[in-house]
Parts: structure tokens; C-alpha cells; sequence
């Protein structure tokens, strides 16, 4: 069962509303494929999850666009939201930075939290976005996903978390790298109490987010072509004094070593988790009662 699972694929149908790159585009009305550079009405781009129509490339998502993918309308409830980064460096403009993004992105910090309905299954989750500092991880974005993690022992359900990150947070020094082990401590817990968590790594999932919690599912999925890696590939051919494969540190090359579960296609991740889930023993829930 599970081997037929793992191995589908599907093939999904092209949007005709595609245009190319010599089209004048308006910002905010328009987006370009980085990849393959069809030019898409960014209203129908949202509503394919962000997949270019063309070449099928992962585009990215914000947190809640994630949210909203996946989790069922009116049953999201936000975790810490005004939870934010403090300044234990007194680093230069950095809370000049943090303000600018806070504007930008209408998020407090580089990851949301919370509980919500996946098919009628109550899960906790939480997602990165990259738009706040790179997604990186500071003494916030930890705590944040301890706090998450922490509900969903106490409230005795799976933990999901998409994480889209450029590493820790140098602003904060050492305290944002003892976030990694504060996470990782917090998903031991989570395993003692025989609860699963699921990471799903989308682009880019690095340094040391991607050594630390990102790394440590039940299940370590990722998106296609996430990058997905520690060090940056140039430090690590002039250390090793060899030519890494042109793929390296792709989430395929991953994958084909062993270190992935699965690269899972955006339009299939729902069901994807669902069925996880399931077959784990969690079910849907309504009016209070499970349903087998």
C-alpha cells in the first residue's frame, strides 16, 4: 500500500492564460516564471497554488497562502502572533530591518503558527516565510515553533511544518543558534509522546534550520527543486577540492540519496498529508467525536 503511494504521479492540466516575456507587466498584476519566464496574470497564478502553468516550477508561497491551501476555512487559530524578535546585540538598523519587514509582509515575525482542520483532521502547524529576513531563524522563530510543538503534545495531535529558510539569524548571534537545539529537544518530546511530525522543506530550506528540526520528520518531504543543504555549495567544493553533480542539494538529490521520504508536487501535498495522517490513525473529527 504504501509503496503503490509513494509512487504515484499525476499529471496536471495547463491554464491558458499564459504570456510571454515581451509583455509590458503592471507590478503586482503580473508575475514572471523565474525558471521559464512566461509571464502570468498573478490572480490565476494564486489560485494554481503558485505552479507556473508552463514548466510547472514552485513559485513561493506565503505563509498564509500555505495556510489557506491546506488547512479548512474558519478553523485556523493563530499561535503567538505578536510574539516578535528582540535586539540582544544592539546590532546595527537591525530593528530598523525587523519594522521594514513587519510593514512589508504584515507578519511579526518569519514563521505562523497554529492549529487548524487538514480534511476534517485537528493538526498543529506551522509555516516559514521567506519574505521576513530570508525566513531566518532568530530567538522568535524558535520559540514560536517550541510553543507549537509544545500544543500539539499537549493537545495530542500531529505537527506539520513547512519550513523556507536561509539559516540562523546572525543579528542575534549565538542565541539564535541555540534555537536549533531548543527545537530539536521539543521534537524528542513530541516523539516520546508517540505523536508524528512531518517536515515538508520548500525553497530554500538552509544552514541551520535544515541541520536541525527541518531534518528530523517522521516523514522529510520536500517540494521540486527545493534547495535543500548546510553549507553553501562554493565553501564546500573549495573544502573538498572536488565538482559537485549539477543537481546537488536539490531535493531530487536528495531524494535518489536517501535523505528525502518523497518530493511532493504542491497540488499533491494535501493529499499527500492527508493520507499520511491516516494511516497513522488520526481521523477526522466532527462535533467532537473521531470517525474511523
Amino acid at each position: 500500500m504504501l509503496k503503490d503511494f509513494f509512487s504515484r504521479r499525476r499529471r496536471y492540466a495547463t491554464i491558458p492564460s499564459e504570456r510571454k516575456q515581451q509583455v509590458n507587466t503592471k507590478e503586482g498584476v503580473m508575475t514572471k516564471c523565474p525558471e521559464c519566464k512566461t509571464i502570468m496574470y498573478t490572480k490565476e497564478l494564486q489560485k494554481h497554488h503558485n505552479v507556473c502553468f508552463r514548466c510547472d516550477h514552485h513559485l513561493p508561497m506565503t505563509a498564509y497562502e500555505r495556510i489557506h491551501s491546506l488547512i479548512e476555512e474558519d478553523t485556523f487559530v493563530e499561535y503567538d502572533r505578536n510574539l516578535i524578535s528582540g535586539d540582544p546585540l544592539s546590532f546595527p538598523e537591525y530593528k530598523e530591518k525587523l519594522a521594514t519587514d513587519r510593514e512589508k509582509t504584515n507578519l511579526n515575525e518569519a514563521v505562523v503558527t497554529g492549529e487548524g482542520k487538514l480534511d476534517g483532521i485537528p493538526i498543529v502547524i506551522g509555516v516559514m516565510d521567506g519574505r521576513f529576513r530570508m525566513g531566518s531563524m532568530g530567538v522568535a522563530v524558535g520559540e514560536k515553533i517550541t510553543r507549537a510543538i509544545e500544543k500539539a503534545i499537549e493537545k495530542e495531535r500531529p505537527f506539520i511544518l513547512f519550513s523556507a529558510s536561509g539559516g540562523a539569524r546572525m543579528q542575534e548571534g549565538m542565541l539564535s543558534l541555540m534555537q536549533m537545539a531548543k527545537t530539536s529537544a521539543a521534537l524528542h518530546r513530541l516523539d516520546e509522546a508517540g505523536l508524528l511530525f512531518i517536515s515538508v522543506m520548500t525553497h530554500p530550506t538552509t544552514g541551520g534550520v535544515s541541520a536541525s528540526f527541518a531534518s528530523l520528520g517522521d516523514y522529510n518531504f520536500a517540494e521540486p527543486k527545493a534547495l535543500i543543504g548546510f553549507a553553501g555549495r562554493r565553501i564546500i567544493e573549495q573544502t573538498i577540492r572536488q565538482e559537485l553533480p549539477e543537481n546537488f542539494q536539490t531535493a531530487e538529490f536528495l531524494l535518489e540519496h536517501g535523505q528525502l521520504d518523497r518530493v511532493v508536487h504542491r497540488h499533491e501535498m494535501k493529499s499527500t498529508l492527508k493520507t499520511v495522517l491516516r494511516i497513522h490513525g488520526y481521523h477526522r473529527e466532527e462535533g467532537g467525536e473521531e470517525l474511523v
